[in-house]
């Protein structure tokens, strides 16, 4: 029998606000435990929680570039359940009304063996306000476990896919688009490390060609897109090898251990009555007007796919290239600050998209921690434009500039990089190499093209380089009568 998985993601992305959710307590990272735990993350009793303005605006961020519904009316609940690092004995979400419905988003999935490359879109069903709870601490006092509660309050947003992907490529591809996006419009700083975005992957399998769901299992707080992969692999594997033995699929919370590489079972999976949902009587319905979704709007950056479009249209780049350079923010940003700088589009993208990206990842730098700002290589391009320097030369002066040995002109002068474009003294390099390779001569007039790209070599050599490579051509060719 042949297999089809189908798999939802719920993504937990921490919104990127100073304050928590509903308190004036610091979101800090890496406090001392329970420094950031004010009277209403410890739900002292006789609190009141106040909603932070800023989490509402990253929502509706959200839901307008996922072009989704943002409720003009949406309810707090109160999410009932018991967990020692949750003080109040529920959580402050949404349910039946969320702040953002239905949207979608659009992913390109990579070519895998002989599966080529295509393009899928991803329903979003909702995404609603939350706050997150405290942190079991294992292991910290021998025999014993601690409770942090300075991540209790932090605001997040909980955005929730219909069950469209149908492969861990998917569902990686749709991870990393949506980890992108949220940095992109700034709402989370994606760091993924400290917990700001965490998936929790809802896996299924069932006869292919059949409508009925199988029984989903939750694969809890991934952090990885690695680990995310290999847990959807085992964890459709394992579905598949029970069914085909005979067993049945119980609905259940698992964990992937990166270890073993394998899931295991946590707890039996809870329905959504098993939470006893009601509207929070502590606070009033999230009310948002045009004029809120307009004054939002008004600062939200240009998303992703229309600077793909411009970037196409504006500096005649491929598709491709287009896509290549808006995959990230600061690269786009970077690209935009080199064109503007008086580089020309095309060897813009292809420095940005190869020698700085190339560099960055081979010393795991991000691009502000980059050595070559915009504005230099800006002007190294521009000096292979006006034929100063080769490309080869550019390499070299590239490197140094890495290296902080300075700027271009500098560097060029410092290196004797400059490159030969006077027709005279390149005529008198051709004329000693032709003299020295009379054979090569006679075997170009003969008829092999092979030994005019060897003269070509002879003339770069005996310039040390600094020839320019077209007018090398064009002398020989004249020469030659070619």
């Amino acid at each position: 029998m042949e297999w089809e998985v189908v798999i939802g993601l719920e993504t937990h992305t921490q919104l990127k606000t100073n304050t928590k959710i509903f308190s004036g307590a610091s979101t800090t990272y890496g406090a001392e435990p329970n420094t950031q735990a004010c009277e209403v993350s410890i739900a002292l009793p006789g609190v009141l929680p106040v909603l932070n303005k800023e989490a509402v605006n990253c929502a509706i961020k959200f839901g307008l570039a996922v072009h989704a519904e943002i409720a003009p009316r949406s309810v707090f609940a109160r999410k009932n359940y018991f967990y020692p690092d949750l003080p109040k004995g529920y959580q402050i979400s949404q349910y039946e009304l969320p702040v953002v419905g239905k949207g979608a988003v659009t992913i390109q999935v990579p070519a895998v063996g002989k599966n080529a490359a295509y393009e899928k879109v991803i329903n979003i069903t909702r995404a609603h306000l939350e706050e997150d709870a405290g942190k079991s601490v294992h292991g910290a006092v021998e025999g014993m476990s601690g409770i942090d509660l300075n991540r209790a309050g932090t605001p997040l947003l909980e955005i929730v896919t219909e069950p469209d992907m149908r492969s861990a490529a998917e569902a990686v591809a749709y991870a990393k688009k949506l980890h992108e996006l949220v940095q992109w419009i700034g709402i989370c700083d994606g760091n993924m490390q400290e917990g700001s975005f965490r998936c929790d992957v809802n896996v299924s399998v069932r006869p292919k060609g059949t409508e009925k769901l199988g029984t989903r299992r939750e694969i809890k707080n991934l952090n990885s897109f690695k680990f995310m992969q290999q847990a959807i692999e085992y964890e459709t594997r394992w579905q598949i090898e029970t069914l085909e033995d005979g067993g049945t699929i119980q609905q259940a919370t698992v964990l992937f251990n990166p270890d073993t590489g394998e899931t295991r079972a946590m707890r039996s999976k809870e329905e959504a009555n098993d939470y006893r949902y009601f509207p929070d009587p502590d606070l009033l319905p999230l009310e948002i007007t045009e004029a809120d979704k307009a004054r939002v709007q008004a600062e939200m950056p240009e998303l992703p796919e229309a600077m793909k479009a411009r970037f196409e249209n504006q500096f005649g780049l491929t598709s491709y290239d287009a896509a290549s350079l808006t995959a990230n923010r600061a690269l786009a940003d970077y690209f935009v600050a080199v064109v503007s700088a008086g580089a020309e589009a095309k060897p813009a993208a292809n420095w940005v998209m190869g020698a700085i990206s190339a560099k960055l990842n081979a010393e795991e730098k991000t691009l502000a921690a980059s050595p070559v700002a915009a504005e230099s290589l800006a002007a190294l391009i521009k000096r292979i434009t006006d034929n100063t320097i080769s490309n080869n030369a550019a390499k070299q002066v590239f490197e140094a500039m890495w290296n902080g040995e300075g700027e271009v002109d500098a560097i060029i002068e410092a290196k004797g990089l400059k490159q030969v474009s006077d027709t005279g003294a390149i005529e008198a390099i051709i004329d000693e190499v032709l003299a020295a390779n009379a054979a090569m001569v006679e075997e170009f007039k003969a008829g092999k093209e092979k030994a005019f790209n060897a003269l070509v070599g002879q003339a770069m050599k005996a310039s040390k380089g600094k020839a320019n490579p077209a007018q090398v051509n064009e002398v020989l060719k004249n020469k030659l009568g070619a």
